[in-house]
């Protein structure tokens, strides 16, 4: 059974890092002493490092040790060990880049259906999805697959808000550009 926390976003307004969903956490995470990190969407260019820091500083409120994934020598034994995953947010062109490049994708998938808990936010989520191509990411690197690792039987659209009909904002909204999407696919999209 799949055992997954999708979070469309880290951080709300006015709160820290995982703030608003650690009572959540604490529940979801409560048989699992350490998660592993998957950090590698960098949010505004932050390095492995301090990433796994801060999500450390935020898991160490539930009690739960934080190990970048980029700290193991076999990323793939890192993931097949793990008793819980968490992967933040970012861009996830460079997630999914990066999932690929350590052929990381495959196994992700196999370990969560098969009940490793797995949380992610923003990015995290958005590869949980059939297809990374409803993604609201700019695509600044060429990704091997627009596949995702299909933890669901729809795509995500994280961070989705509905047109404010008092906006003076005239551009396409997110309902707009799904809407172009279904043009050409027929998934389902959940924003």
């Amino acid at each position: 059974m799949k055992n997954i926390l999708i979070a469309s976003t880290s951080t709300i307004h006015g709160s820290s890092y995982l703030e608003y969903i650690l009572d959540d956490l604490a529940t979801f995470f409560k048989d699992t002493e350490e998660i592993l990190f998957i950090p590698y969407a960098r949010p505004g260019g932050i390095f492995y490092d301090d990433y796994t820091k801060t999500a450390q500083k935020a898991f160490s409120k539930i009690n739960v040790r934080v190990k970048g994934i980029h700290t193991f020598e076999n990323p793939i034994e890192a993931i097949r060990n793990a008793k819980g995953i968490f992967t933040g947010g970012g861009n996830t062109f460079i997630l999914i880049n990066m999932l690929y490049k350590n052929n990381l994708v495959e196994v992700l998938r196999e370990v969560v259906n098969n009940g490793t808990h797995y949380l992610g936010t923003s990015a995290g989520s958005n590869i949980c999805g059939l297809t990374i191509r409803t993604t609201n990411d700019k695509p600044i690197i060429y990704t091997p697959s627009f596949d995702a690792i299909k933890l669901v039987n729809f795509n995500i659209n994280t961070h989705y808000l509905d047109h404010d009909k008092k906006s003076k904002h005239k551009c396409e909204t997110r309902e707009t550009r799904i809407k172009e999407y279904h043009n050409f696919k027929t998934q389902p999209v959940i924003g």
